[in-house]
């Protein structure tokens, strides 16, 4: 079988080659580039709290120790201060603040020692031609060539070259907005906390009025943003070195603090959506797909989510087959969740932007914009918080002995302590990926128990029975507890960390046609026979022939 074509080497692109060869797939990366990326610390990620997990677990590097954790957060407007967040390990999770390069870098060194995931550098894509058994992509330059892939995933940026060949429309909206962008090294009072402040009193009138943001970066570094008015004026280093000077001076009391100037630039935020994600055997991801990022929400995230739910979809269609409806479900759950984000943000632009209208003189309106901003920036509400999948075609309909639990189905599961096959406690988030479906008991009272203990006791045989008969291969876990469920549920969960069902007790019918749903395909007649298996399982003790 031929490997997958992965057209791009940014974070996107490369994780989706880490996350294929989790799952034992082969992978070939077109990078246009010599294969390294030039250090630009005012190009920065804001990651949540499930994309650097998944980053992490892929890589086998904490990215932690590469970037940022917000200590805080802190949104002002003049000199009021409207609202501070304190980050610590038991409340809200922090995001983390990094340079892109670092990232891309980290990403790099792990595919360094990965057999199943080739890089080509020097190669630029200019043809793309499919047919019923696979893709055949050319590249030019220096090591020009055509290459045979099974599948090919654009995953090349906001110009992407497989879009165009596709002719994939990319609609959308122009300079949502423009920030003019500077890192520097440097003291404020706020150490380690992120700020939004908006219309800062020494800027008093006119669109110039504006907002800055400050993040942190390690090693005494920030990155600020200025939001600049409409248009397209230049942004000239005269100017820019005033803005720093001026805010720097408004908020450490006066006197412009010592800094160290490290790099600028200007930030221009698109809306665009494209119109399809899948073409045959091509597919496309990130930047592709995909263009947001106004009122503080972040592109990278989106694009890793593509990335999680794209891989373990193709996973099972190179190993034993097309599996259409399930190759189909990524464009109609990623390009929905991502509509619903664009919609959101747009809808809030002409009030948190526009400053007109009968809303601007509502009582608390300033409040009520300082909320949205913040959700933006802290991926949360509708413009920033992780999407559903609620509607997806993979969903199970109609299940008898389904019950409600803390997370809903379609959306990411909590990460909590479970008991792993070989008797080890791991986090669940840890045995995502991997391309298997997790099965979770929750059952308490096993934590203070050694597994031989309770593996072969009451329901538990049963239920290892029924996991053994999925059509899918799964992974059996079991939890002290899980937010909202009571004892003896039992979760179903996808490769990309979303609750499938979640069942009052084992139901070996109700579990089959959920593996079935999720897989594309819905077959109660074979949800009967897998239950007869399993009852004849639990009974003797060993595989039904």
């Amino acid at each position: 079988m031929d490997p997958v074509i992965i057209v791009g080497a940014g974070p996107v692109g490369l994780t989706l080659a880490l996350a294929l060869a989790r799952q034992e797939v082969p992978s070939v990366v077109l990078d246009e580039g010599p294969g390294k990326d030039e250090p630009r610390p005012a190009r920065t990620v804001v990651l949540r709290e499930d994309t650097t997990a998944l980053v992490t677990r892929l890589s086998g590097t904490p990215l932690e120790d590469l970037g940022a954790r917000w200590t805080g957060w802190r949104s002002m407007r003049r000199r009021q201060l409207l609202r501070e967040v304190v980050f610590d390990d038991a409340g809200e999770p922090s995001p983390l603040h990094l340079a892109q390069h670092v990232l891309t870098n980290a990403l790099r060194a792990a595919i360094a020692d990965e057999p199943l995931v080739k890089v080509a550098t020097d190669s630029r894509l200019d043809a793309v031609e499919q047919e019923r058994s696979g893709v055949t992509a050319h590249t030019r330059g220096p090591k020009g060539t055509w290459w045979r892939g099974s599948y090919l995933v654009g995953c090349d940026g906001p110009r992407s070259t497989v879009r165009k060949l596709l002719d994939i429309r990319f609609p959308g909206r122009t300079a949502v907005e423009r920030h003019a962008v500077a890192a520097l090294r440097t003291e404020l009072p706020w150490p380690g906390q992120a700020l939004l402040h908006r219309t800062p009193p020494w800027r008093t009138s006119g669109p110039s009025a504006g907002e800055v943001t400050a993040r942190p970066l390690p090693d005494g570094v920030w990155r600020l943003d200025w939001l600049l008015p409409p248009g397209k004026d230049l942004v000239t280093p005269e100017l820019l070195v005033t803005r720093i000077r001026e805010t720097l001076a408004g908020w450490t009391g006066g006197t412009t603090p010592p800094y160290d100037l490290l790099d600028t630039g200007v930030h221009t935020v698109h809306h665009r959506l494209a119109r399809r994600w899948r073409v045959g055997r091509v597919f496309v991801a990130g930047d592709a797909a995909h263009l947001l990022g106004a009122l503080g929400t972040h592109g990278l995230d989106e694009g890793l989510r593509d990335v999680d739910n794209l891989a373990w979809k193709l996973a099972p269609a190179w190993h034993h087959g097309p599996h259409e409806a399930l190759l189909d479900s990524y464009q109609t759950e990623r390009r929905a969740v991502v509509a619903a984000r664009l919609r959101a943000a747009d809808q809030a632009l002409p009030v948190l932007r526009g400053g007109g209208g009968l809303r601007g003189f509502v009582p608390g309106a300033s409040r009520g914009r300082d909320a949205l901003l913040t959700e933006g920036h802290l991926g949360q509400g509708p413009l920033g918080a992780p999407g559903a999948y609620a509607d997806s075609p993979l969903a199970p309909r109609h299940l008898e002995h389904e019950i409600p639990v803390g997370t809903p189905p379609g959306t990411p599961v909590t990460d909590v302590r479970v008991t792993a096959e070989d008797g080890t406690f791991v986090q669940l988030r840890s045995r995502l990926g991997r391309g298997a479906l997790l099965v979770v008991l929750i059952a308490p009272g096993t934590g203070v128990w050694d597994r031989k203990h309770w593996v072969s006791a009451g329901i538990m045989p049963r239920l290892a029975a029924a996991v053994t008969a999925l059509p899918h291969a799964a992974e059996l876990l079991v939890a002290e507890a899980y937010p909202g469920a009571p004892a003896h549920t039992v979760l179903l969960v996808r490769p990309d960390g979303q609750l499938v069902t979640a069942l009052n007790g084992v139901r070996p019918a109700d579990l089959y046609a959920a593996a079935e749903a999720t897989l594309g395909g819905k077959d109660r007649e074979q949800s009967e026979q897998a239950e007869q298996r399993t009852e004849t399982e639990a009974q003797t003790g060993s595989p039904a022939r």
